[in-house]
């Protein structure tokens, strides 16, 4: 989510082509990707093939902004972005992340950029004024009804699945309104202070815990985990900014995430909670270090986000200490000096690498995006390349869909390396390896940034008496594209590629 932050408060920190011609029409013409020399460079790789980690629980995207927007889209659309992001001949993600909306006061003047504002599920009775009218335990103050784009969303990714596959989390961005100091869903005057009104630990978890279950049962689906806070001891989080979010001091974690587990006990769930989604390892391992240890204690998932890249070992090093089981669970970036381009490899390449770096030093189980699809930006040389599809927000009846390069990268990765397979500890930076279950058939996947072709050095030795490949490319050319089998394992230029490499039959 920090995309929007960065821009207002972090200013100073910096396939398969058939069914997207079917869908898309055919993707425009693009150059070449620049070469040097027809000549490969040889990568030597050494897989850790006695070391698989945990069985991987797969790939998904935080919902929030863009379901909020696409969900009221007409039929054709949104059934067509569902498709993209989680039926077969898509993405195949099987993870996705819902926003429980707090929601400002309705005469508030809209200020949270397009799609930011999820409506709360509270419905504050006629003529009530200030903040303490509102009383949980009457009907007519929740508003079932509210959030219908996102709630779509729930329905569309629940029929696309098994149900075995299906993982669905809740989280929270900031409290209600009424609940807050600033009587602001983006934060208190001062991003270091606190938002929630002190006291009210147990009134906004039985918020959440409430809208939790209900949506369940409305939704006929079960969300696994909830996390309470985001991104909670950053600046970030301050009245003037344009969305939803709270600041969390460690000894407020505490209580909240306390008051959470003994508010899903109340109620009888096996919902688990997750936490505490900081935005990058070392402010992970700041808050960790803050918190008590029956806080520490009720934390079933550790999530952290990826928004920079130090320390990321370190919260891998506190799920293995604990057993806690680990998702990385938002990040999104727009390589520098690259304007708004979908057909740009530089992108791609940088979720690539993006995501290479956290499989291979965080370990998570779990690989969450935060915004699958964002809004297109219409002037020329603006915009930044968040998102894998781009679209225009401000036509509501027919909005073009654009794939872009990173929708490419990330199929490389997330049609490929499916939940049970586990990775393999790898010497190579620009290489994850996963074996499936079956021990004898294994995923590559691989990013090339340069201009010279790579021929990977892999020795397979569960496969003595040969092995087969096939090779999917991404680059300048191909989106998640078949390139045909090839003894080789050879990398083109600028490209994410993958080899599924399987025992010669």
């Amino acid at each position: 989510m920090p995309r929007g932050i960065r821009s207002e408060v972090r200013g100073w920190v910096y396939g398969l082509a058939s069914l997207l011609v079917a869908m898309l029409g055919p993707l425009p013409a693009v150059a070449a990707a620049p070469s040097v020399t027809s000549q490969a460079v040889t990568v030597s790789i050494v897989p850790r093939w006695t070391e698989p980690g945990k069985p991987f629980e797969g790939w998904g995207t935080a919902l929030a902004w863009f379901a909020n927007v696409t969900g009221k889209l007409p039929s054709a659309q949104r059934e067509q972005l569902a498709d993209l992001l989680y039926g077969p001949d898509g993405l195949k993600f099987n993870i996705a992340r819902y926003n429980i909306g707090g929601g400002n006061a309705p005469e508030t003047e809209p200020y949270l950029r397009l799609g930011a504002g999820i409506p709360g599920f509270w419905r504050r009775p006629a003529g009530a004024t200030g903040t303490d009218w509102w009383n949980p335990d009457e009907a007519s103050q929740w508003d079932w009804s509210a959030d219908a784009g996102q709630r779509w969303w729930l329905d569309a990714i629940r029929v696309r699945l098994p149900a075995r596959e299906q993982i669905f989390e809740a989280f929270s961005n900031s409290p209600p309104y009424f609940m807050t100091v600033s009587g602001r869903v983006s934060g208190n005057a001062s991003g270091l202070d606190d938002n929630l009104r002190p006291g009210y630990e147990d009134k906004f978890t039985d918020y959440l815990v409430r809208v939790t279950l209900e949506l369940e049962k409305r939704h006929h689906i079960h969300f696994r985990t909830l996390s309470p806070v985001n991104e909670p001891n950053t600046p970030y989080w301050y009245a003037a900014n344009t969305q939803e979010g709270a600041h969390w001091s460690p000894a407020r974690q505490s209580l909240i995430l306390k008051a959470v587990r003994k508010a899903l006990r109340a109620q009888k769930s096996d919902t688990q909670i997750s936490g505490i989604d900081e935005t990058n390892a070392q402010t992970f391992v700041q808050d960790w270090a803050g918190l008590d240890d029956a806080a520490r204690a009720t934390i079933d998932q550790i999530n952290a986000h990826s928004y920079d890249t130090t320390g990321k070992t370190a919260v891998r090093d506190i799920a293995r200490m604990t057993g806690k089981r680990l998702w990385m669970s938002e990040v999104d970036l727009s390589p520098p000096n690259v304007t708004q381009d979908f057909d740009d490899m530089r992108p791609a390449i940088a979720l690539g690498e993006q995501i290479v770096s956290d499989i291979n030093r965080m370990q998570p189980v779990a690989w969450v995006l935060w915004q699958a699809v964002e809004r297109q930006t219409m002037e020329p040389g603006e915009g930044s390349n968040w998102g894998l599809i781009k679209m225009d927000y401000t036509n509501p009846t027919d909005p073009k869909i654009n794939i872009t390069s990173k929708y490419g990268a990330m199929a490389n990765f997330s049609r490929y390396i499916r939940p049970g397979d586990r990775f393999l500890p790898v010497d190579d930076t620009d290489t994850v390896v996963a074996v499936r279950p079956d021990g004898q058939s294994f995923v590559v996947v691989h990013v090339n940034p340069g201009l010279y072709e790579r021929r990977l050095d892999i020795d397979f030795p569960g496969l003595k008496a040969g092995y087969r490949v096939t090779r999917i490319v991404t680059d300048q050319t191909h989106r998640a594209v078949l390139a045909g089998g090839t003894e080789g394992l050879l990398a083109p230029p600028l490209s994410v590629t993958t080899f599924i490499v399987t025992a010669r039959s």
